[in-house]
């Protein structure tokens, strides 16, 4: 009773049942208007209108796909949920902050002043991933670094004390960006050092979404932490009436130390990450750790978003590194954003994937991939390239692990090695290849990830990390479960017609 009554005051079912009120009564108030034939006949029009307008808006073709089945089986009401949940347009204020966006990252890249005598040696150490590098600039607007070190972290359990350590070392500032942030034993302990920085007189500000926080924080967290003195927002804040804006979210994972640490990677602010809470068996995760002129990128990342927040612009160079760690490869940190019309998280992968010559391997929680993915991972399996996945054993969303399945099939076919985590949950996102590039980071292997979060992550070209990476993936797949072809095709043929199904609505879900 006590577990009932905590969902159904939570501010998640509140607000997703004053939404659902908002969209019923929209749907009786136009159910009685289509009643008339004559309007009735104009709605049939508008949707015929309004799929052929789909088509041709620069939509990826399985979110149109979606989108048209949805207004073809519901002729009136799915030209109003597309209105309402599906238009990825900019509004006026959207492309103001678009701008925004970039005039931070090309007001911040005249720090790196060695950026073209970087791409030259990057480049003469491989031609392929300069040309991924130049991509990664121009679509990103950052840059490839040098005097940069890294720490690779294989489980969030190892990460968070060196996390922790080098919190307690800030002089000036502490810029901290996560998904999610839950009350807890994690959280707790770096609150405490938060709050001992900041009698300190450094400058510590948190950023969090809202959406991600729902179930783990208070409405009013970020006023409570504003009242202890922080600087603190939450990004677009949850509110209980219609937005397609919702669709966007923070996803990602930053913290910032005094411009010269800089940590990302999968692991958010909460219990479960450093297995302190036992959700869904052992959780797996991943985070990075780097040091030195790289952490800038990170640092912009973090400022672009603050200002993107509370509409305030600052003075850029009072936060840049002043520590010049040791070569080690070269470091590329990057953002991905929903504001523009570029998949740069994925087009990245897909680089990684067709330069490929030997091996890529990658992990993911999910696996809702689009068309390119799957011809891409096909066709480097059937080149003779090692391709393997490492997903999920024990899933964290039902629905979305029978959509990861129904792409088991047709990538086991050309040769593609999936294993299961069978020790529970897999949340890391990184992709290796060749001993050569690595990319850790947020970015999911998902429509929302690709299309409708912010993410961010850090490639790595020919740097000591790959091999940390490599042991990391090599005992994956010793604890997991492979997957083979006579385990998919032994699934019943309503099941696999059920994801298939499923697969179908899941870009626009």
């Amino acid at each position: 009773m006590k577990k009932l009554l905590k969902i159904i005051t939570s501010r998640l079912f509140l607000s997703a049942i004053l939404v659902l009120a908002q969209i019923s009564i929209i749907i009786l108030f136009f159910s009685r208007v289509i009643n008339n034939t004559f309007w009735s006949q104009i709605f049939i029009i508008i949707s015929f209108v309004f799929g052929i307008w789909i088509i041709f808006n620069k939509h990826e073709p399985e979110y149109a796909i979606g989108w048209l089945l949805i207004t073809m089986i519901f002729p009136v009401y799915g030209v109003l949920l597309y209105i309402m949940f599906g238009k990825k347009t900019l509004t006026y204020i959207g492309r103001k902050r678009l701008s925004k966006f970039v005039r931070s990252f090309n007001n911040a890249r005249s720090f790196n002043k060695n950026r073209e005598k970087i791409n030259e040696k990057l480049a003469n150490y491989d031609s392929d991933l300069s040309r991924q590098s130049q991509y990664i600039s121009k679509a990103a607007f950052s840059s490839a670094w040098q005097n940069t070190e890294a720490k690779y972290y294989p489980l969030g359990d190892l990460f968070f004390p060196d996390f922790i350590s080098e919190l307690e070392k800030a002089e000036k500032f502490i810029f901290i960006e996560f998904f999610i942030i839950s009350l807890g034993e994690m959280w707790s302990q770096v609150l405490d050092v938060l709050k001992r920085k900041l009698d300190q007189g450094v400058d510590v500000r948190i950023l969090y979404d809202d959406f991600g926080c729902i179930g783990g924080l208070p409405g009013n967290y970020a006023k409570q932490l504003t009242q202890m003195g922080f600087k603190a927002r939450a990004f677009n804040p949850v509110k209980p009436h219609i937005n397609s804006r919702m669709n966007y979210r923070d996803h990602r994972k930053i913290c910032v130390i005094d411009g010269n640490v800089a940590f990302t990677g999968g692991v958010n602010l909460a219990d479960e990450y450093i297995n302190r809470d036992i959700r869904f068996g052992h959780w797996k995760d991943n985070a990075v750790k780097i040091w030195g002129l790289a952490v800038w990128d990170f640092t912009i990342l973090f400022l672009s978003m603050w200002d993107l927040s509370n509409g305030m612009e600052e003075d850029l160079t009072l936060y840049q590194p002043t520590l010049e760690a040791k070569n080690d490869g070269f470091v590329q940190p990057f953002g991905d954003n929903p504001l523009d019309e570029v998949a740069m998280s994925e087009t990245a992968y897909l680089q990684i994937i067709n330069m490929a010559k030997d091996y890529v391997w990658i992990t993911t929680p999910y696996l809702v991939i689009t068309r390119s993915m799957i011809n891409s991972l096909c066709i480097a399996s059937q080149s003779g390239v090692d391709v393997r996945l490492v997903v999920p054993k024990i899933p964290d969303k039902k629905y979305v692990h029978e959509v990861s399945l129904s792409f088991y099939l047709e990538l086991i076919k050309a040769g593609v090695k999936i294993f299961e985590y069978s020790p529970g949950f897999i949340h890391s996102k990184m992709f290796l290849s060749d001993d050569k590039v690595s990319i850790i980071g947020t970015v999911n292997m998902d429509y929302r990830s690709f299309y409708l979060h912010f993410e961010c992550g850090v490639a790595f070209f020919g740097s000591s990390v790959l091999d940390d990476v490599k042991k990391d993936m090599e005992n994956l797949f010793i604890v997991s479960d492979e997957i083979n072809y006579n385990d998919v095709i032994s699934v019943n043929i309503i099941r696999r017609f059920y994801r298939l199904i499923l697969r179908l609505f899941a870009p626009i879900l």
